[in-house]
């Protein structure tokens, strides 16, 4: 029976295999077409979803696999690889590195394995729920910061989320500084202490699925805006753990 690390092994190598892929097709003025739901996709995005399907396979021939790209692969239904190969597709068309890979597996109904590789900046951010997040072999912890008015605000959107109603305004007006290093880059800075506060008005599965174990592991919470911890969640807020209740209190009010 695979341990939880012999997951994550997996999860790093086909993170990584999946991330390097996208690199050939970086900065190099690649095609884009428009998929149904009119976001923008690549042939780095398919490539690279081949690359972790492949290498999954290899190890686990009898999981089920949910990709945005490539769709579902029936299997054991305990056990769900869920992957986005390439997380900011808008950014890495535009030639901005802030985009990354990201590998989870789901045990049970539970996320319970995580990488985010950013392959730009060649940082690999992982985590297994009990062992811990790192980031390239360290520790990674969220910040101690418990004001609001000393908290860095991340988003990927801020015009969506304004789009939701005043919460965004309430919360963008406590804080020390606001930035969008959106995408999962905005959650890698928030699990490695150097963002407070990550919040995404839209989410998908594939989008967050590594998310929670590694926050979780880094000290920190990743929910819904109504508070529920899930990968499933139609919106998503990460934050450090001293500022969790009340960036809630103010989603809600």
């Amino acid at each position: 029976m695979p341990s939880l690390r012999d997951y994550l092994e997996t999860c790093i190598d086909a993170a990584y295999l999946g991330g390097k892929r996208t690199l050939a097709y970086f900065n190099t003025g690649v095609s884009v077409e428009t998929k149904s739901n009119d976001t923008p996709v690549t042939i780095a995005d398919r490539e690279a979803e081949l690359v972790i399907r492949e290498r999954i396979k290899r190890d686990y021939t009898g999981h089920s696999i949910i990709g945005e790209e490539g769709g579902i692969e029936s299997g054991d239904a305990e056990m769900k690889w869920i992957i986005d190969p390439l997380d900011g597709t808008k950014s890495f068309i535009r030639g901005v590195p802030l985009y990354g890979t990201l590998v989870a597996l789901e045990i049970a109904g539970v996320a319970s394995v995580g990488a985010v590789y950013l392959p730009v900046q060649n940082e690999m951010l992982y985590a297994a729920k009990g062992m811990g997040a790192f980031l390239n072999g360290r520790v990674a912890r969220v910040s101690n910061t418990k004001r609001l008015e000393e908290a860095t605000l991340l988003t990927t959107s801020a015009e969506s989320c304004r789009k939701r109603g005043s919460q965004y305004d309430a919360l963008a007006s406590r804080v020390q500084l606001v930035r969008g290093w959106g995408d999962c880059y905005g959650y890698v800075l928030l699990a490695t202490g150097r963002a407070e506060i990550m919040l995404d008005a839209g989410m998908n599965v594939w989008d967050c699925a590594p998310l929670k174990p590694i926050l979780e592991e880094a000290g920190g919470h990743f929910t819904t805006w109504a508070g529920v911890p899930t990968i499933h969640g139609s919106d998503a807020v990460g934050t450090n753990d001293a500022l969790h209740k009340e960036v809630l209190e103010l989603l809600a009010s």
